[in-house]
């Protein structure tokens, strides 16, 4: 089995920064109300980044392979927030836009379904706390 490490430093108060296996350092932090200094990304946040992440490059690869060309392609995503604490998030909601001519709504479906259930595993660790929905829409090119 393979095994992944990450290394998170304080910077001052609620500041760290942090870095994986791929060398690359990322900062986070919280609001000056809260003891930060607003330098960085929440941490809950990058949840949300990474959901984009894994999905999107799954999407990407699956319609690259079968020849499609997307213009560009972006993705929305939101979370509920419980109200008690630990604030966790209760539901996520992706949504998928595709830019570009004469996209084949079937191989989008099909990459999207692809990705949700059988490749990302951010969403396959992310489900089992919450449910993940998702939507897309297709963008005409002139």
């Amino acid at each position: 089995m393979a095994s992944r490490k990450a290394f998170v430093k304080q910077v001052q108060g609620i500041t760290f920064v942090g870095k994986t296996d791929s060398n690359h350092w990322v900062t986070m932090d919280g609001p000056e109300t809260f003891g930060g200094s607003n330098a960085g990304i929440r941490p809950k946040e990058l949840l949300m980044i990474a959901l984009g992440g894994c999905s999107g490059s799954d999407i990407t690869s699956i319609l690259s392979k079968k020849k499609i060309k997307v213009d560009e392609f972006e993705m929305n995503i939101s979370a509920e927030v419980a109200d008690e604490h630990p604030q966790v998030f209760t539901k996520m909601h992706i949504e998928f836009v595709f830019t570009g001519k004469n996209i084949p709504i079937k191989d989008v479906e099909r990459a999207i379904e692809l990705s949700i259930t059988k490749y990302c595993s951010v969403t396959a660790m992310l489900k089992k706390a919450m449910p993940i929905e998702h939507s897309y829409r297709i963008i005409e090119a002139d």
